[in-house]
């Protein structure tokens, strides 16, 4: 099992994340798209690279272009370096 980062470890990789904000025992960010078709092809690469990982985001669609993806590590109970990779993967992806 992955291990949990503390408060400290916590400060240090989000300062490596721009957007993302610290909400309870998760990392979330919302992403403003041009459309829904958008949307949906990022949930699409999103949903691929998860896969690849094994590590799968909570995403939400709201309104008609925008997504709210949500990372931790149900797991662990909270957050793991696993949640800042696939952070980083996903804004390659943007």
């Amino acid at each position: 099992m992955v291990k949990k980062l503390d408060s400290i470890e916590l400060e240090k990789q989000l300062a490596n994340l721009t957007g993302w904000n610290l909400s309870e025992n998760q990392i979330e960010k919302e992403f403003t798209l041009n459309d829904f078709a958008e949307v949906l092809s990022l949930v699409n690469k999103i949903g691929a690279k998860a896969e690849e990982l094994d590590h799968h985001p909570d995403m939400l669609i709201h309104g008609w272009n925008k997504l709210k993806i949500m990372i931790s590590t149900h797991s662990a109970g909270g957050l793991t370096v696993k949640d800042f990779e696939l952070a980083l993967m996903i804004e390659k992806l943007v």
